[in-house]
Parts: structure tokens; C-alpha cells; sequence
């Protein structure tokens, strides 16, 4: 028997086993083929509803099994449920274990085990699997270009998690020339997105602005509402970054308009949580307060944005700070550090550190408000020696 169909072309190719497929009609995989495309566009929910329905007439086909396994774990991931969807994974696992598979069908459950680590932070293992999903891949005698590309997007954002933008950048850039060797707009829009990320760090937001914008041209041209939605986001804080304001609370606004019409409110709360910042920034400490209140209270329970969490508990610290309520900023540089602790984020940590020594300062402890500074410094520093 033919090895199965790699599981990242689009549109799916046909089952590996053609007697049980025409048994089961082709209503069934045009049902899967409609459920995956559900979990492209983001409609997480409306996905998981059809792919319950649909495991009783897939589950005794091994391509198609394999296809709702890795697309239910997808839209379980993206709903927070990772639990669930590392078991769904698991079974996913199990299936293409089976000879009639291929290689690349094996990197593609590597790759999306990888996600589900990097969604639990679990960085290290994250990068481990994503590598070896690529070695697995180049394996294959049908090697997908496609599944590279997602791989090396993935593994960017691990990359930029560790603070190495060099091999972010590389890994953004290997992606956008995949996605555009085998002529994926979207994916494209994915590359350019960790790309404008990457550039955004270095300090080049003209760059980042560019790519940015790209992006989004590419996201509402297909129809992408939620990747619009997030690049929205960056792009509002990127214009706060060159000094446009109106800008930035434009794109936010529209950023958390198109969320909210979407129905995801972990993306609601990310505009929300940005959108705090720049009152924070533009001394409106009240008003800041209150939004990155909002967005707590979207995330609640989402150990999968606590990157996010804990900047809304900064935004409230230094709101507080603002107002010179010492207690209340020193409590809530406390809920803020134990998350950026669980997160594993250094660079979180030292803006923790930072808004302790400013709150000393405010305060009139000149020699705390330097120890504090300088220990920010040092947790930065990329030599010792």
C-alpha cells in the first residue's frame, strides 16, 4: 500500500485505504476537509463542534483518523485545553507509528507537539521537538514544504522567547521563503509576521512597521479576521514605538473590534492589554488601570498568555506607582513577578525589576531605586566574563 498523503497540503490529497474510504462515502472527508478548514480560519469552536460529530465515521480509517486527531488537538490548543489536546496528540502519535505512513506524516505530529509545548512555555522541549520534526521531514521521500515552513515559524517565536534574535530571524526567514516556494499567501503572512516580531525587538520598527503591514494586507485579503486581529495589535504598538499615538489607539481599537466580532476573548484581551500600555505611557494611569483589569479578567485561567498577564499586572503596578499607592504597586509587582517567574522570561523579570526601582525612587530611596537598576542590568547582560 502507497504511503499516506502528507497532511499539510492544501487541499488534503485522498485516504491511503480507497476500500474503506468508498465504504464510508465521500461525506465523511468532505465533512473533515470543512472542520480543518474551520481550524485555517481560526473558527475554533464552530471546528470542535463538526469534529465531534465526525470521529464515529473516521475513526476506522487511519488517514483520515489522523487528519481530525491533529485538528481537533489544534483547535483544543488554541482554545487553552492543552491537556487535551497533548492527548489527542498521543493518539495522533500512536496512528502514524503504522508503516503505511510516511515520514513527513510523523514530523507533522512532531511539529504540532511542539506547538502545545511552546503554549505550556516548556521552551527547550519546544525547540527540541520542532528540530527534530525538520530532520524528520527532510527524511521523508515526499518532504513538505509546507510543514517546514509552519516548523520554522514556530520555532522562531521559541527563539525570540530565549532573547536569540539572530536565530529568530533566520527561522522567520527560512519560513517566508518556503511559504513563498510553495506559493502560500498565508504563510507567508505568518513569516512576515514573526519577522516584523523579531525586527520589533531589535529596535527597528520602520522594519517591523513593513513587515507588518504586509502582513496584514495578505490576512484581510483572505479573509484571516483573528491573524488581522493580532497584527493590528503589534502594528498599534509599533506605531506608539515612532511616536503616532492616534495611531496606535486606532489600530488597537479596530484590533479589539475584530476580535470581539470574531468571539475570541484572549484576543479581545491582548488589544486590551496593549491598549493599556499606551494610556499607562501617555499619563492616563487611571484609565490604564482599568483596561488591563479588562484584560485579566478575559485571560483568567489561560496559563497559555501569561506573558500577557503579566503585563496587564505590570500596567496595574505601574498605574498605582503613577498615583504614588506604594502599597498597592508593591502588590501588584508581586503578582507580576511570580507570573513572569513561571513564565521563564528574563527580560520580563528585569521590567519588573525596573518598576521597583522606580516606585523607590518615587518614593525618595535613591540607593534601593539604584540597586534595583543595576540588578535589572546585570540580568540582561549577555557576558559575565
Amino acid at each position: 500500500m502507497s504511503a499516506a498523503p502528507h497532511l499539510f497540503e492544501e487541499p488534503p490529497l485522498a485516504s491511503p485505504a480507497p476500500v474503506l474510504t468508498i465504504l464510508l462515502g465521500d461525506d465523511a472527508e468532505r465533512r473533515l476537509t470543512s472542520a480543518e478548514t474551520l481550524t485555517r480560519d481560526n473558527d475554533h469552536v464552530a471546528a470542535l463542534e463538526q469534529l465531534e460529530e465526525l470521529w464515529q465515521d473516521v475513526s476506522l480509517d487511519a488517514a483520515l483518523a489522523l487528519r481530525h486527531r491533529l485538528a481537533a488537538a489544534w483547535a483544543e490548543m488554541y482554545q487553552g485545553r492543552l491537556d487535551v489536546a497533548s492527548d489527542l496528540l498521543a493518539q495522533a502519535d500512536s496512528i502514524v507509528q503504522s508503516p503505511h505512513f510516511d515520514a513527513a506524516d510523523r514530523a507533522a505530529v512532531l511539529y504540532r507537539t511542539g506547538c502545545v509545548a511552546l503554549k505550556r512555555l516548556e521552551v527547550a522541549e519546544a525547540v527540541s521537538l520542532f528540530t527534530r520534526a525538520l530532520e524528520t521531514n527532510i527524511r521523508s521521500a515526499r518532504p513538505s514544504t509546507l510543514l517546514a515552513a509552519d516548523i520554522r515559524n514556530w520555532r522562531s517565536r521559541c527563539y525570540q522567547l530565549g532573547r536569540d534574535w539572530e536565530a529568530a530571524g533566520r527561522d522567520a526567514e527560512a519560513s517566508l521563503e518556503l511559504a513563498t516556494e510553495a506559493g502560500c499567501e498565508r504563510r507567508r503572512a505568518h513569516a512576515l509576521f514573526q519577522a516584523s516580531l523579531v525586527a520589533e525587538r531589535q529596535r527597528q520598527w520602520l522594519l517591523a512597521r513593513f513587515h507588518a503591514e504586509q502582513a496584514l494586507e495578505i490576512y484581510r485579503a483572505h479573509g484571516d479576521t483573528l491573524s488581522t486581529a493580532r497584527i493590528l495589535n503589534n502594528m498599534g504598538g509599533i506605531d506608539f514605538l515612532l511616536g503616532d499615538v492616534a495611531a496606535a489607539e486606532q489600530a488597537l481599537a479596530e484590533a479589539a473590534a475584530i476580535a470581539a466580532a470574531a468571539g475570541s476573548e484572549a484576543d479581545v484581551a491582548q488589544a486590551t492589554s496593549s491598549l493599556a500600555q499606551v494610556l499607562l505611557r501617555t499619563d492616563r494611569p487611571q484609565e490604564a488601570r482599568e483596561a488591563a483589569h479588562n484584560a485579566l479578567a478575559l485571560l483568567a485561567g489561560r496559563v497559555d498568555f501569561l506573558a500577557e498577564i503579566g503585563n496587564a499586572q505590570l500596567v496595574v503596578a505601574k498605574s498605582h506607582s503613577a498615583e504614588l499607592d506604594a502599597d498597592s504597586a508593591s502588590e501588584w509587582l508581586d503578582h507580576a513577578e511570580r507570573t513572569f517567574i513561571e513564565l521563564g522570561s528574563t527580560s520580563h523579570l528585569a521590567a519588573v525589576s525596573i518598576a521597583r526601582g522606580d516606585l523607590a525612587r518615587a518614593t525618595g530611596d535613591g540607593n534601593a531605586a539604584a540597586d534595583l537598576y543595576r540588578h535589572a542590568a546585570d540580568a540582561l547582560q549577555d557576558f559575565h566574563f
